[in-house]
């Protein structure tokens, strides 16, 4: 039996501690691009061609409309909400090269990117290339497979722009992490101490020398006016496959059954619909995400496929210890780097996704 630590088990009166049937209907969290702001991204994008995108930082992109409206963005992002849809990018008009640069300089506002695999893409991509979810060496991203509610494992803002969506399905879903949370400590307050205790999560293969294939972190992390979390019970559940992890115990599936429960409750959960030119950003922290199983396109040119960054935030809030050790610290940034490079791998920014590895 565990003994919940009182200490920890409070709820949270905050702005990320949203409720979706709240605001389902509530357009504050969608900003539809300008006429002005499209031809400011087409034009500062237009002037970086010729550059390299891993070279681009925010400096390289004249901004001046959006650039109080992508602060306040920020805000939300980051000390607010947690999650902000904008919605209007041309992509079906613009060439991949220029909406990439245009989807960077936007990111450049946000956070700083940082690498999303072991072969060092700061610029991902999520589509299917025959990968499965389930499968311990690969990642959901690249699959059709449904993807439950869970965080990324190594951002503080996950982005994702959408491209070209899927033939049907492919639905994207937000629950405040927070919001579980106070429901967890309210209903279940057992379930809610024992997801504050340390769990294995399997690393799924990116793994480079020194590094256990696993990694030690509490599913959510209760502090002084805010909680955060990092909730991948199917990479919690595959670390049981080496021998040396602590096992499960009933307590813990329980916990994590009545996690993805509550945030797949009505009251909890926001579906969003996603479509070609919209770009989401999501506090990685508090809010978790999840989409249901797609079915493609037969056409390569039309399969779904979205552009994905991974940003880290210099002046972010404090990172707890075991999030800071999942990566190690950028020594420029002072905030975790995203996955370990393999041996010989650089970063990059590719326009085109890479090999599945099995």
């Amino acid at each position: 039996t565990v003994v919940p630590n009182m200490s920890e088990l409070r709820t949270y009166d905050i702005a990320g501690a949203w409720q979706g049937a709240d605001i389902a209907t509530d357009g504050d969290w969608v900003h539809v691009f300008t006429e002005t702001e499209i031809a400011e991204l087409a034009a500062a994008a237009e002037a970086v061609l010729d550059a390299d995108i891993l070279d681009l930082t925010g400096a390289d992109f004249h901004l001046p409309s959006l650039d109080s409206m992508l602060s306040e963005v920020r805000r939300d992002i980051v000390d607010g909400r947690g999650f902000v849809l904008l919605r209007g990018l041309p992509v079906r008009e613009w060439p991949l090269e220029m909406t990439a640069r245009a989807y960077w300089a936007i990111g450049s506002r946000i956070g700083v990117p940082i690498s999303q695999n072991r072969v060092g893409n700061l610029l991902g991509h999520v589509t299917d290339v025959g990968g499965e979810a389930d499968h311990p060496n690969q990642r959901g991203h690249q699959s059709s497979d449904a993807l439950a509610f869970h965080t990324d494992i190594g951002a503080e803002i996950v982005s994702l722009l959408c491209l070209h969506g899927a033939r049907s399905g492919g639905e994207s879903a937000l629950a405040s992490a927070a919001a579980v949370w106070n429901a967890l400590v309210a209903e279940r307050p057992e379930l809610a101490a024992v997801l504050t205790e340390t769990v294995c999560f399997d690393r799924r293969n990116e793994v480079v020398d020194g590094q256990d294939p696993w990694y030690e972190m509490p599913v959510f992390f209760p502090r002084q006016g805010h909680v955060m979390a990092s909730f991948v019970p199917e990479f919690i559940r595959s670390a049981q496959r080496f021998a040396s992890v602590p096992r499960l115990t009933s307590l813990h599936d329980e916990a994590f059954d009545a996690v993805k429960s509550l945030a797949n409750d009505p009251r909890f959960k926001l579906e969003m619909d996603f479509q070609p030119g919209d770009i989401q950003f999501v506090n990685n922290l508090v809010v978790l995400h999840s989409r249901t199983e797609y079915e493609d396109w037969p056409e390569a040119e039309r399969r779904r496929h979205l552009l994905r960054l991974w940003l880290a935030v210099p002046d972010g809030w404090p990172i707890p210890e075991p999030l800071q050790a999942r990566h190690g610290m950028d020594p420029d940034t002072g905030r975790p780097r995203g996955v370990n490079l393999e041996l010989g791998a650089t970063l990059s920014a590719p326009l085109t996704p890479p090999v599945l590895r099995t």
